[in-house]
This record gives C-alpha cells, sequence and structure tokens, in this order.
C-alpha cells in the first residue's frame, strides 16, 4: 500500500488517501475509506467506480509516464509521472506544476491511478 499527498505550496503535503500494490485508489476519511476506483496494472488504463461498469477515465503510457484524460476524439495530455512517485500536472507553454507524490513508487500505473481518480479531482475542487 502507499500513501497519496497532495502538494500544499509552503506547507506539509495533505495525505488524500492510497492505493493499494492490486491498484484500488482509496480517498481517506472519517470511518471506512472511499473506493475510488482502479488502475489496470497490465494496460494502464484508468477506471472510476461508478454504478454498473465502470467507466474508463484515462490512461498512462507505461513506457514514460505520460498521463492522458479520454475524451471524445482525441485523448487529452494532462501531465506526467516520474519514477520516484512524483506528479506533474502540464501547463501548456510553461513548466509543469509538481501537485503531488505517492510514497513509494510501484509503476506509472499506480502514480497515474493516484493521479486521476484524487489529486486531479482535488485541485479542481479548490480552484
Amino acid at each position: 500500500m502507499s500513501k497519496i499527498y497532495l502538494a500544499i505550496p509552503r506547507a506539509f503535503d495533505d495525505q488524500l488517501g492510497h492505493i493499494t500494490d492490486d491498484g484500488k485508489v482509496y480517498r481517506s476519511k472519517f470511518g471506512p475509506d472511499e473506493y475510488l476506483g482502479k488502475v489496470d496494472l497490465s494496460s494502464g488504463k484508468i477506471y472510476a467506480d461508478q454504478f454498473g461498469p465502470d467507466k474508463k477515465v484515462g490512461y498512462v503510457d507505461l513506457e514514460n509516464g505520460k498521463v492522458y484524460l479520454s475524451r471524445v476524439g482525441l485523448d487529452e495530455y494532462v501531465g506526467r509521472v516520474d519514477n520516484d512517485g512524483h506528479m506533474h500536472r502540464h501547463v501548456p507553454m510553461g513548466a509543469d506544476d509538481y501537485i503531488g507524490n505517492v510514497d513509494k513508487f510501484v509503476s506509472y500505473a499506480h502514480s497515474a491511478g493516484a493521479m486521476l481518480l484524487l489529486i486531479l479531482p482535488a485541485l479542481e475542487e479548490n480552484d
């Protein structure tokens, strides 16, 4: 199990949840943790939990750590993960922003699942 942290500028990072070794992402909360979705470790596809079949929200390129959101038409490049577990959000025409990390790097798939299912939604909620 790896803990997932949201980067907070000029403060300690905030632990938002965890990801299990088999690719299941959970949000930490009072009481039982909330299951958000999973990562297919062999293909890099990321699925959000919902009633009925899970929804594919994106994928990661398992060779280089680039993360994409699934869209109608062309998929959207949203950032990258590195082999230290750090996550970076893409900024057009600028340096990518550091947005969080996974404390124990297992694979690009684990870090990307944490990024798409937990970190990016938390950032959008704060914006």
